[in-house]
């Protein structure tokens, strides 16, 4: 007996074989049970996710012989001629292969005619959208008016390419990709049946190349177990996938937060020599900085939910900005895009990994909380762009912003010399009432960002031994989450050099004194000045004097020195 391979043996041939796609299932099961069926339905989803699968169990839901319901007994005749392929009241059509009007009409002409042997007659066109405009004209009358004993189901990846006229006289069923952990598990089940042993990390590397088409997944797993020589070993996955290992990707981001070139590239090294995707494992990269960004700021966020790397991946999350993962998430991803228009798929991945080292703070990395507020600066100084010629009188408080001009780089001098020692951080002042000015303790502990967004709507009310108490309006009190607070009790702690907590509170009203609400009103009264300073101009009154000129509303900004 031939082989067959596990995609069509392991095809659904009842409803509740079905993979995913519950509310398609949900919704033709109660029309079959209640016989309120649609003449035309029309499913559309990716690859590989079950468009034409259900449309069979439908066909066999609608002729079986023990009767019309959502579940067809699958041993009459009806029900095996359909899974063989061979009933005779079952029509496919590929529409890619049959595009011509012509074929549409023998469709029509024979649709008039009752069933030879079911109770209905079944059209099931297959990528439909590939029809020839004059037969989606010649499909359209019959579509909206067929014999009572005609059913048409309509599948296609595709559906933006459909006429409206189509679309219209169909019930639409937009059919989900899968996730993973579905394909995961329906490859367990099927490895179960077969007697083939396997291990779950080569499962999840299958399930994630299957991109959430469960036929390309079986496809997957049958070349695996080729390959595997009858088992399923993840080496010989990751091999045959050209993926690497979970932490191959940790170990590039650990040279990054070291600063080490040439640890980063020994990893890049190391990873080519499994000839990889390098677009896959920008991938990679990109989910892991997700969930390490998940694990920064998302409270109650479990990693260990999702693999077994926990603890390197909360390792890196106290090790990196949150700032730093966003850059390092979007270079990844722009990398992942530019691939294509590189010299080759190595270069471009290596050069999107120097490019994260590149732009990498400059104190070469710590945790989050231990960084100086320097390590925001480049590395190399900017060339300072050129002051722009006012364009009008400095009274009316308007300046022009220009771009500087493009600067070659001098090169740098060799050997270079070791930085200067940082000088000593100056103590933050305090308050009549010993607090620290908030303002100032802001800036010396370098809270930028989404901590900055916290800081600088929050207002210092108090200390109660070594806690701080900060207050905060209601609107912003879900700033107030962990890890940000613990991060903030870090840079905090640094500047004073005392170890403290700190306690929000909500407090409400408009009376919250705090440093963004004292730049709000800062700004205000800059734009208030700047109007007025505008309309009490001399060249302003004249010009509206004598030619009726007008102040662009929103157009006049403050002049800043």
């Amino acid at each position: 007996m031939s082989y067959q391979v596990l995609a069509r043996k392991w095809r659904p041939r009842k409803f509740a074989e079905l993979v995913g796609q519950e509310h398609v299932v949900r919704a033709l099961t109660n029309a079959l049970d209640t016989g309120r069926m649609h003449h035309a339905y029309l499913f559309t989803g990716t690859r590989g996710v079950g468009k034409t699968t259900i449309a069979r169990i439908f066909a066999k839901s609608l002729n079986c012989e023990r009767g019309e319901s959502a579940d067809p007994c699958g041993e009459c005749a009806v029900c095996t001629a359909v899974d063989a392929g061979r009933f005779v009241d079952l029509l496919e059509i590929d529409a890619a292969s049959n595009t011509g009007v012509d074929d549409v009409r023998e469709v029509i002409e024979n649709a008039q005619y009752a069933p030879a042997r079911g109770r209905f007659k079944v059209y099931l066109v297959d990528e439909v959208h590939m029809l020839s405009k004059p037969a989606f004209n010649a499909l359209l009358k019959t579509l909206e008016e067929p014999p009572p004993h005609v059913k048409f189901l309509l599948a296609t990846t595709d559906p933006q390419k459909l006429p409206v006229t189509v679309l219209s006289r169909c019930l639409k069923f937009n059919l989900k990709r899968l996730l993973p952990e579905q394909i995961s598990g329906q490859m367990r089940h099927i490895l179960g049946a077969e007697n083939i042993s396997y291990e779950d990390a080569a499962i999840a590397e299958l399930a994630r190349g299957a991109d959430g088409s469960l036929r390309d997944g079986l496809s997957l797993l049958d070349q695996a177990i080729a390959y595997g020589g009858g088992a399923l070993k993840v080496d010989d996955v990751r091999a045959m996938l050209g993926s690497v290992a979970r932490g191959q990707v940790l170990g590039l981001l650990q040279a990054l937060v070291e600063g080490n070139g040439e640890a980063l590239m020994a990893e890049c090294t190391r990873i080519a020599s499994f000839s990889p995707d390098f677009g896959g494992v920008l991938d990679d990269l990109a989910s892991v900085l997700h969930r390490i960004q998940l694990i920064q700021l998302v409270p109650g966020y479990r990693p260990e939910e999702h693999g077994n790397d926990d603890g390197a991946l909360a390792g890196l999350a106290q090790e990196l900005a949150p700032e730093d993962v966003q850059l390092y998430y979007q270079i990844a991803t722009t990398g992942r895009r530019d691939l294509s228009m590189a010299p080759d798929a190595r270069t471009g991945f290596e050069m999107a990994m120097l490019r994260m080292l590149a732009f990498r703070p400059a104190d070469g990395g710590g945790s989050p909380a231990e960084r100086p507020a320097a390590s925001a600066a480049p590395r190399a100084a900017a060339p300072t762009p050129r002051a722009a010629a006012p364009v009008a009188n400095e009274r009316m408080h308007m300046a022009s912003v220009a771009q500087p001009s493009p600067a070659r780089a001098a090169p740098a001098p060799a050997p270079v010399a070791p930085p200067a020692a940082a000088p000593a951080r100056a103590p933050v002042s305090v308050d009549a009432n010993g607090l620290p000015h908030w303002d100032t303790l802001i800036e010396q502990a370098n809270l930028r960002g989404p901590l900055g967004q916290l800081a600088q709507n929050a207002a210092l009310r108090g200390r109660e031994g070594q806690t701080l108490v900060l207050a905060l309006q209601p609107m912003h009190m879900h700033l107030a989450v962990e890890p940000m607070v613990s991060q903030m009790e870090e840079r905090v702690s640094q500047a004073l050099g005392d170890r403290v907590k700190l306690r929000f509170v909500e407090e409400h009203g408009t009376t919250v004194e705090t440093p963004a609400a004292r730049a709000a009103n800062a700004r205000e009264a800059a734009q208030s000045a700047a109007e007025q300073s505008i309309e009490e101009d001399p060249l302003v009154q004249a010009l509206k004097r004598e030619f009726g000129a007008r102040v662009v509303p929103q157009s006049v900004k403050p002049f800043d020195n």
